[in-house]
């Protein structure tokens, strides 16, 4: 096979896992892109010899999204600031999120929301739909404000309310399939601090009140501890930047966000593939350890959790007002089919918005995620609850396990057609496929 002959740029395959080791690929090729002209020339010679690419990122989704047997492309050397123009900041789409505080800091910025893992790429977060928890805030793909893309024929594409705004509503959350992401501008806001509340309640009364905790609190999520009566909520209040902050220690932070949260919760995991019967005393002793603090830091401090521990994930955005009974129904489908569930089950609200591919499209959302540890097998649990989750017009996160196709998404989402006509127009060969776009949009 011809090798492009950019030096360094494109070198033979590498086997290839991802974080939650629930995906792998063996691509033919490893491209490694320093810049947007790289981008280009990596996707004129895939469309010249026949072959995919896929820009790959941290890893952090749990489906096949970025696999390829073509050509992997890393454009993590594509990052930074690379404009800020008042609020709106321009970043290289290789950076990565954990990058940002510390970028936007000197801008006196921040971004508006985020989820509780800042370990992915900018672009693989923005394609995926990640999102946070909020009763006014959307996922992260709602804070883009334009992007640039390398299509299929090697092009440059420019996307934002005044250049091609036909296409904002796809190329905001493209999931991959309409290029290759190169630049995304964010709507940042100012610097802020946020005072969270995080204490173990009772499962009743928590799931009877979510929709007015959802309504009366900034940002409101919680974790089901199956075989137990208890949850554990996080109030998060956002303040300015002149409240007063009041962070946890250095110590007390180590034993609740590391110790306790990772290392804990591997040996409970461990305890529980080794001794099922031995879960449900494990877990009521798990919630009487977690946390029960108040402190006030900067908003990434508050918003993002260490991740140490690795797992596999299936998450549903479910319309928000169906959540209670849902959370209610999987609770006896897990007793019903006698299972040990160690992990605890994530439950988040957010607003909706006009994204075609995000789950919070044109509804108001709730979503319930469920995890395994990434040495047990998934399969027969979240299938099940899968089923559940479809009762209820549930859409599975597009980086996260799941089970659905083309004409089940297409009946979820009132947009999936025009989705896969803007994919035909900008990718009518499928340079940017993969099995699983496939297998989600059609062939």
């Amino acid at each position: 096979m011809t090798i492009l002959h950019s030096p360094g740029l494109i070198g033979p395959g590498q086997h290839w896992r991802n974080w939650g080791r629930s995906a792998s690929a063996n691509p033919a090729h490893v491209a490694h892109a320093k810049s947007v002209d790289d981008v280009i020339e990596v996707v004129r010679f895939a469309r010249e010899h026949g072959l995919t690419v896929k820009a790959i990122g941290a890893g952090h989704s749990f489906t096949t999204i970025g696999a390829t047997s073509g050509i992997q492309l890393d454009v993590s050397a594509i990052d930074g600031v690379l404009a800020v123009d008042g609020n709106r900041v321009t970043f290289g789409a290789g950076t990565n999120l954990y990058q940002l505080p510390a970028l936007l800091k000197p801008y006196g910025l921040a971004l508006a929301n985020m989820g509780d893992i800042d370990r992915q790429t900018i672009a693989g977060a923005t394609s995926t739909g990640t999102h946070g928890t909020g009763r006014d805030f959307g996922g992260l793909a709602t804070q883009v404000r334009a992007v640039t893309l390398v299509t299929a024929d090697g092009s440059l594409l420019r996307v934002s309310d005044t250049q091609n705004p036909e296409l904002r509503q796809a190329a905001f959350l493209g999931l991959g399939a309409l290029g290759v992401l190169v630049e995304i501008t964010i709507e940042c806001v100012p610097a802020f601090l946020m005072r969270a509340v995080e204490r173990p309640e009772r499962f009743i009364d928590v799931v009877d009140g979510w929709q007015q905790r959802h309504d009366d609190t900034d940002h409101f999520e919680f974790y089901v501890w199956p075989h137990t009566d208890t949850v554990l909520s996080k109030y998060n209040t956002r303040l300015p930047m002149t409240a007063e902050r009041a962070p946890v220690t250095k110590f007390a932070g180590w034993v609740e966000d590391y110790l306790v949260t990772n290392y804990v919760l591997a040996g409970i995991l461990n305890i529980g593939r080794m001794m099922p019967a031995a879960t449900p005393t494990i877990n009521r002793w798990a919630v009487k350890v977690a946390g029960n603090r108040t402190f006030t830091d900067h908003s990434h401090e508050v918003f993002v959790s260490p991740r140490t521990t690795r797992f596999r994930e299936m998450e549903y955005a479910l319309p928000i007002d169906v959540v209670p009974e849902v959370l209610k129904e999987l609770l006896k489908l897990i007793e019903k089919k006698d299972w040990r569930i160690s992990f605890p089950i994530e439950v988040r609200g957010a607003a909706a918005d006009d994204l075609w591919m995000s789950t919070a499209s044109g509804r108001d959302s709730g979503y319930i995620a469920l995890h395994k540890y990434f040495r047990e097998d998934p399969t027969e649990y979240f299938q099940a609850v899968e089923g559940l989750m479809k009762e209820y017009d549930g859409r599975p996160h597009w980086g996260k396990m799941h089970y659905r196709d083309a004409e089940s998404l297409a009946a979820s989402y009132p947009h999936h057609a025009d989705f896969v006509a803007v994919r035909d127009r900008l990718d009518p060969d499928r340079v940017f496929t993969n099995p699983y776009l496939d297998r989600v949009l059609g062939k």
